[in-house]
């Protein structure tokens, strides 16, 4: 019996070993994983017990979710001139007719967001412009534990940031298939708005792949002084990178605030499906509708801050419009669906590939795009030396090329910078085609968006605000930095007649130009 109870403790000591020595041997394995890697072993040992049964019951959901959604403060100091203020959402203020936007700030300010987190060892997604150009990064821990966390990575084309927090053993929230989300499906909003405590709002999905022109105008930059000088001596537009940035983000009306930032947006099933990212509010809250970045596109971008500290892009290599009956009445086409390819990259993968100006794209890898945010979001998730099947309509025939990526190097078009255009040197200003929901919003059928006013510049010197939606120049319809220079007159003694639509109502201004 004794000799029975002695191999009983050493099987038992040996299996203890064992076990602990699988553990270490794990632990290591995945301190260098992905995230998706972090999580399979994760849910692996602690999976989720939710049940959705469609009823309009997210008791579970919350729980296991709002845990690991944390409360982000961010601290500028004196030299940040250009701080935000105190909602990490101004950064759409001035679109959506909030009163915020950037602010100059003499004392430091702090600012306050969301956060998720998404390995038990302390990576943490949010926005990037609710840590952008802060000094110090702040983690409140549901528990109320407070610690400084670094920036891994960060991106302002996807509007995406990955921080790290020294932790051990923190709640996680699972990564769930955007693909899958459907209009009509039932989500919920988990953050911390308005610096309130964990917040949970429910709603519906009520669109996908929404372009809301957000990121792309943050983008724009007039042309520095070195620019302009050599623009007058050369009378040559510099050359610009073209628009990088992705926008197909998730519409809901679960009730989004500022603060919510960063936030999850989760199923009933209690996985991420997107990132709280913008509203669409005059008055700066929630009026309705809120943005989030889908999650199979945060994937992409928050495994390439792991290994590279950055984000490593493919690209096409082409511009291209969305076509719609107005689209295609300019170019004189009978399709009403796909891109138009308006121009090609010189050495870019699509001109390699055979892909030409005036080619139509209808399909992605079998896959049907319509229209700009499609394509973006399925080339955002793959990386140079990747390969795409691209479907084009060519004089009446389907053709498909097979595109291999190229890296950032080779995305120039000077075509595509509408801040480098001698409209905006003129003018002292930049611009970006108003996208379909603002002319929505706006009830007008054209116009572009003034994306940046210089100081001292004409436009500045007149009164033109950034964010005005313009109609007409001298009561010409204008849909581009190029109608507007081609409105604009060409000697200096002319009056000069600009409508534009503010978030108040129809306004119209005239001045001398000079």
């Amino acid at each position: 019996m004794k000799k029975i109870m002695s191999y009983a403790v050493l099987a038992a000591f040996i299996g203890g070993a064992a076990a602990i020595g699988g553990y270490k041997l794990l632990e290591h394995k995945t301190e260098n994983a992905s995230l998706e890697e972090k999580q399979k072993v994760y849910f692996a040992n602690n999976p989720l017990k939710i049940s959705s049964a469609g009823a309009e019951d997210f008791v579970q959901a919350a729980a296991a979710v709002s845990p690991a959604v944390v409360h982000i403060k961010t601290t500028y100091g004196t030299s940040n001139r250009q701080s935000r203020s105190s909602s990490p959402f101004d950064m759409f203020d001035d679109f959506f007719g909030g009163g915020g936007g950037r602010r100059m700030q003499r004392a430091p300010r702090a600012a306050s967001g969301s956060g998720v987190i998404l390995s038990e060892d302390g990576y943490i997604v949010t926005n990037n412009h609710v840590v952008d150009n802060a000094e110090k990064i702040d983690v409140i821990l549901t528990d109320k534990r407070r610690m400084t966390a670094k920036v891994v990575g960060k991106d302002p084309n996807t509007d995406l940031a990955l921080l790290k927090i020294e932790a051990k053993g923190l709640p996680v929230v699972k990564m769930g298939n955007s693909d899958n989300v459907q209009v009509g499906e039932w989500v919920l909003a988990v953050g911390y708005p308005l610096d309130l405590q964990t917040t949970v709002t429910a709603g519906i999905v009520s669109a996908k792949a929404r372009q809301i022109g957000i990121l792309a105008q943050d983008q724009q930059q007039p042309l520095t002084e070195e620019e302009y000088e050599e623009y007058m001596r050369s009378g040559k537009v510099p050359e610009r990178a073209a628009n990088q940035s992705i926008e197909s983000f998730i519409q809901t009306d679960a009730a989004i605030n500022p603060g919510n930032s960063g936030g999850a947006l989760v199923n009933a099933n209690g996985e991420l499906v997107g990132i709280n990212s913008a509203i669409a509010s005059q008055s700066g809250r929630n009026e309705g509708y809120g943005f989030a970045i889908p999650v199979n596109l945060a994937k992409k971008i928050l495994d390439d801050f792991m290994r590279f500290g950055t984000v490593k892009r493919g690209y096409v290599g082409v511009s291209f419009r969305a076509l719609d009956a107005e689209a295609a009445e300019q170019l004189n086409i009978k399709d009403l669906n796909g891109l138009y390819v308006n121009e090609v990259v010189p050495n870019g993968g699509a001109a390699a590939a055979g892909i030409q100006k005036g080619d139509i794209i209808k399909k992605v890898d079998g896959k049907i795009v319509s229209d700009a945010p499609d394509l973006q979001e399925k080339i955002g998730r793959m990386n140079p030396g990747d390969r795409v099947k691209l479907t084009v309509l060519r004089s009446g025939q389907l053709r498909d090329f097979n595109v291999t990526l190229k890296g950032e190097s080779v995305n120039k078009l000077a075509s595509n910078a509408n801040s480098g255009s001698k409209a905006a040197v003129s003018a002292g200003a930049s611009f970006a085609p108003a996208s379909a929901e603002q002319k929505a919003r706006y009830n007008v059928k054209n116009g572009v968006v003034v994306t940046s006013v210089q100081e001292g510049k004409a436009f500045d010197m007149y009164g033109i605000p950034q964010g005005l939606l313009i109609t007409s120049v001298n009561g010409i319809p204008v849909n581009s930095a190029a109608d507007v220079e081609k409105a604009l007159p060409q000697t200096r003694n002319n009056m000069v007649n600009i409508t534009g639509v503010s978030a108040n109502g129809t306004i119209s201004y005239n001045y001398q130009a000079k």
